[in-house]
């Protein structure tokens, strides 16, 4: 029986030509014609003002953490259902990450849960499109206004989907992506960094140059380039840009193969979920989703082993997601406790992440339906 993998990247067909060509020029640093050609696309994909090509996304919240001039005595508001990145590029800074609890229905951010955690030493609020599906971002946008407090994304799931036919991206002043291969669009390892407010953008620039004005050198705004400002080494190679070029330019056809598999996940558990008692993603009517992932949420930790063990068994890789950052150590030593976030606990137990990627199989998603439909519940 052949393994399905949780994940595969996939191949456009012009990655080795673009690699060539990045090759070819003899320009294999960062900021050169492909690494200009991605962020005109992630421009026009996000209706930005700016994007910053990095060399990953954690990478582009730490600019985020180093623009907002995140401090030590800051608290920073974040959703405890997350990749421990949202949190670590603003407790790097000195700053005190603030978990907020998430949605039943989306695993977002909990907009209700948010006014009561605003405090006079809030510097921001970081919203995660869970699986590339929006957060409310109306009511968290009415909460940050009335206090002054900016909103940034951390969009690594959510490229090219929407909240009320505005692109994610676009809400924060600055946003994040991701292109790890794990992602609808990848380069193996990559970010961005979007940039929504035109006053963050030079600072930007010279963060992302190790905190000198290159930049505007190469623009001939300055006969030479010194060190201006704190910054660091966020620029990927040419090679990383070249291949990123590919995959974006494909993103229409990239996005219709997910939205297939998707769909088909969806109908063929639905009948399923409601027999077992699980639940399977929920998709708000305003929300047009990035069709990042398809997970199951089952009703305990014991029937998610359960099940995640029975497709071990069948060469099937399922995977759960995050260990709510509260719970852990280092959420612990940030004041976390049991009980402080229970959806997101409720998530870390019980959610089970099916294998997902653009080059999965009609007969390899019915393998993998079919081994998760003959499970039974043990209640």
């Amino acid at each position: 029986m052949t393994r399905i993998p949780f994940n595969c990247p996939f191949v456009t067909g012009r990655e080795h030509a673009y690699i060539q060509q990045a090759i070819d020029t003899m320009h294999l640093s960062g900021d050169g014609p492909f690494t200009t050609r991605a962020n005109r696309l992630l421009v026009q994909m996000t209706s930005s003002r700016a994007a910053l090509l990095t060399t990953s996304c954690t990478h582009a919240l730490e600019m985020m953490a180093l623009l907002l001039d995140v401090k030590p005595g800051d608290e920073v508001i974040l959703p405890a259902f997350t990749f421990v990145s949202t949190a670590n590029a603003f407790a790097l800074r000195g700053a005190t990450p603030v978990f907020c609890d998430v949605r039943a229905d989306t695993f977002n951010l909990d907009e209700k849960a948010l006014p009561r955690l605003i405090t006079r030493r809030t510097r921001a609020i970081v919203v995660v499109h869970y699986a590339g599906v929006a957060c409310n971002m109306d009511a968290i946008c009415a909460v940050a206004s009335a206090h002054g407090i900016p909103i940034v994304e951390d969009n690594a799931h959510g490229l090219l989907g929407t909240y009320k036919g505005r692109p994610l991206g676009s809400f924060g002043v600055l946003a994040a992506q991701s292109f790890h291969e794990t992602k609808n669009f990848s380069c193996g390892e990559g970010g961005a960094l979007i940039i929504n407010d035109e006053s963050y953008r030079s600072r930007a620039e010279i963060i992302r140059e190790k905190g000198t004005n290159r930049t505007q050198f190469f623009q001939g705004l300055v006969d030479k380039y010194t060190w201006v400002d704190i910054g660091s080494s966020y620029l990927p190679s040419e090679i990383n840009a070249a291949y990123l070029v590919a995959q974006l330019e494909h993103a229409e056809q990239i996005q219709e193969r997910r939205r297939r598999i998707w769909c088909r996940y969806f109908d063929g558990l639905t009948t399923w979920a409601e027999s077992v008692g699980a639940t399977l993603p929920v998709v708000p009517d305003d929300c047009g989703q990035a069709y990042h992932m398809f997970y199951v949420v089952l009703r305990d930790l014991t029937d998610r082993v359960r099940l995640a063990e029975e497709l071990k068994r069948q060469d099937i890789h399922a995977a759960f997601h995050y260990v709510s950052l509260h719970l852990s150590p280092m959420g612990a030593r940030f004041g976390g406790q049991p009980g402080d976030c229970p959806v997101s606990e409720h998530a870390s137990a019980c959610l089970l992440r099916l294998p997902f990627f653009t080059g999965l199989s009609e007969a390899d998603q019915d393998r993998i339906i079919g081994a998760v439909t003959a499970f039974i519940s043990c209640r």
